[in-house]
């Protein structure tokens, strides 16, 4: 490795766990080089980012940086794996959480059952107290009642408290004596209040928002501790930072504070990466695929923005409130299982194989089809994976497509491969609709960033349904998630309900509030020892049609002198997103928010020079194109081999450590500054 450039000088690593590999990028501080590392996740994930860092070849003491993604707290929450918590509540709001807003995930099954709230009826107690809609106490917090809550948790020995009181957005003050009280009966309790995690209206929201926080809490904090503490007995110096779904990245004493803004932290890093590589590359416009073994995520970036949503969930009907980079997860992987429905049709996902037993191809006991069998069967896979670890057997593929899918259908076993893929291409392009085109984006004015270990194979084909010009392709797609993590900055969100209409607002009272929110930023920042040279305050204002349910975001400058430019914005964006605009309708201002940034250094990736080199294959085989009536001898080269400035013209195959890459014919793919491969992609 010391040949690399890795080991001898500083670096910074980042880190992406997931379900069944942890990721390793590695920058070299010097030369701007990038290197990988991958390797099993483990029972404890700490023990596999530490085995991580050490295939990649790299000393604890030489780190400058870590920089963390996780599934952890995503994965607490599915499974419902966190120690047991109580809930505090107003008198008559007790069930809030139950009742949730009366919606089902699946409108027409009135059998299917929802999730259970994470924190059961028995363990919702009440006190009676009760702020008004202005903020004014109208029933003071009984004391006594306090006390006697706190005393059932303290014999329970529960240590983890969710206080979600009503109103308590406009007035925390109930709340603040509840955790008061809680402390000096359970000093070791600790309390998550919802009007210091989400201090907006809507109960439901808030109280949802607050008990995930506070149930993951413990979860979060133990591992992030454990996680410093192994690290710094190991020689790292420096703050170890967990990646959020907002696309910044907390200090471990943060993450405690703000558990549940983790439960997005792995698709999120994904987005981010996707749009440094189309940036990179010269496009501002990008949309991201990470595709892997299980799942698809889609991303969208706007000139230079990734989209932002401040309401969304790991299960149906308990909404997370942060605010998190959108991100559209569809079943649909390179274990994607093909299955015949009732109606005769075939269909893809969202079923999987997952990692055991995996594809039939893999020989592990897998008996079904799926997009990494058919892609074996078409030749568009070799039969050896991950530099020769994994074989990959065709004529299992053949077996499993042939009994689950070419039989039943009356079709040859390439034409059912074809089909197979064809069908997963569409849910894909679905996926990408939804959030382009239904978004009010024209696809055609972007590049597809194609990722994961099995994005390249499908990028093309997508391209092409959707009209999109140009797809990228990272250099190390596998990985790419985790090199999302080197790229962000420490951040905080910090917002304030302002419900008022535009016309009546007083300025000088909006930049008083504003002037608040920076004030906690800074604070927020100054404990994750951010100095203050280093800290960017950006302001936006949530506005929304005077009736309306909905509100849109839009930013404004510092100091504010006039809401004239920030409402024509509103109307715009209406416009954009809804496909209508009402200029002479009033509008209403119902959110303000402060997003506090403290700059991290960056170090500068490495570009290198153009050559007029021909690329030269390394190999044949048989490939089966869906613009071809049958499989043609293809060209495959080997893309550690390529350099910047080769062009390969398809149809060819580009195979690499952690990925594959398919040029279908009358597609040029080039390789640019950065090592990302350009693919043009020709259309009607």
């Amino acid at each position: 490795m010391a040949s690399d450039g890795i080991a001898d000088t500083a670096v910074r690593v980042a880190c992406d766990v997931g379900g069944t590999f942890t990721d390793i990028c590695i920058l070299n501080e010097r030369s701007g080089r990038m290197h990988v590392a991958k390797v099993p996740t483990t029972a404890d994930p700490i023990e596999g980012v530490l085995a991580g860092i050490t295939a990649g070849g790299v000393a604890l003491k030489d780190m400058i940086l870590f920089s963390h993604g996780t599934t952890l707290a995503t994965n607490a929450l599915i499974t419902r794996r966190f120690p047991p918590a109580v809930m505090i509540t107003t008198s008559g709001f007790r069930d809030v959480i139950e009742i949730r807003r009366g919606n089902r995930d699946d409108l027409w099954d009135t059998y299917k059952e929802m999730a259970k709230p994470y924190i059961r009826r028995r363990d919702r107690l009440v006190v009676e107290e009760r702020v008004d809609y202005a903020g004014t106490v109208v029933v003071p917090l009984d004391e006594a009642g306090a006390r006697e809550v706190a005393t059932i948790i303290k014999r329970r020995g529960v240590k983890t408290v969710a206080i979600c009181f009503a109103n308590a957005y406009m007035n925390p003050a109930n709340e603040r004596r509840m955790r008061d009280i809680l402390a000096d009966i359970v000093p070791d309790a600790v309390a998550s209040l919802s009007s210091d995690i989400m201090p907006e209206i809507f109960e439901h929201e808030r109280f949802s928002t607050t008990v995930a926080n506070a149930v993951l809490a413990p979860v979060v904090g133990s591992y992030a501790r454990r996680l410093e503490s192994r690290m710094h007995d190991g020689g790292y110096q420096e703050d170890v930072l967990l990646l959020h779904s907002g696309g910044g990245v907390m200090t471990t004493r943060m993450a405690e504070q703000f558990a549940a803004r983790l439960a997005a932290s792995g698709i999120a890093a994904g987005a981010i990466a996707s749009r440094f590589v189309a940036e990179a590359a010269g496009f501002t416009n990008s949309i991201g695929l990470d595709m892997g073994g299980t799942s698809t995520d889609v991303s969208l970036c706007d000139h230079g923005t990734l989209r932002v949503t401040k309401e969304w969930f790991v299960e149906y009907g308990y909404p997370i409130c942060f605010p998190s980079i959108e991100v559209l997860t569809i079943g649909a992987g390179g274990g994607s299982l093909a299955w015949i429905d009732a109606a005769n049709s075939l269909r893809n996902g969202p079923q999987s194989a997952g990692s055991s037993p995996g594809p039939a191809c893999y020989g592990r006991g897998g008996t079904s089809a799926t997009n990494c069998d058919a892609n074996v069967v078409l030749g568009r896979l070799s039969d050896r994976l991950a530099g020769g670890k994994v074989s990959l057997d065709r004529a299992l593929a053949t077996r499993a497509l042939e009994s689950g899918v070419a039989g039943p259908l009356g079709m040859s076993v390439e034409d059912a491969a074809l089909a197979v893929l064809k069908v997963a291409n569409a849910n894909m392009a679905d996926a990408v609709r939804l959030l382009s085109i239904r978004r009010g984006y024209d696809p055609r004015d972007f590049a597809l960033v194609a990722f994961g270990g099995a994005g390249p194979l499908h990028g093309a084909a997508l391209a092409r349904d959707l009209s999109i010009p140009v797809v990228l392709v990272p250099p190390n797609p596998g990985v790419t998630s985790a090199l999302g993590c080197l790229l962000v900055d420490i951040q905080h969100d910090v917002t304030k309900m302002y419900l008022s209409n535009v016309a009546d607002v007083s300025i000088d009272y909006l930049e008083e509030s504003f002037r608040e929110l920076e004030i906690e930023g800074r604070e927020r920042l100054r404990n994750e020892g951010v100095s203050d040279d280093r800290m960017v305050f950006q302001r936006k204002i949530d506005m929304r049609y005077l009736g309306q349910w909905r509100a849109l975001s839009t930013t404004v400058a510092s100091p504010v002198t006039s809401l004239d430019e920030a409402v024509a914005a509103f109307h715009a964006e209406h416009g954009r997103e809804h496909n209508y605009s009402r200029p002479d309708a009033p509008v209403e201002i119902y959110r303000l928010s402060v997003i506090a940034t403290g700059l991290t250094t960056k170090a500068a990736f490495a570009e290198f020079e153009l050559i007029e080199e021909a690329a030269v294959p390394d190999a044949t085989r048989s490939v089966r194109f869906d613009e071809l009536p049958q499989a043609i001898e293809t060209p495959v080269y080997d893309r550690d081999r390529l350099k910047a400035g080769m062009k390969v013209v398809g149809p060819a195959m580009i195979d690499q450590l952690d990925s594959t890459i398919l040029v279908p014919p009358g597609v040029t793919a080039e390789v640019d500054r950065s090592l990302t491969i350009v693919m043009r992609i020709p259309l009607a």
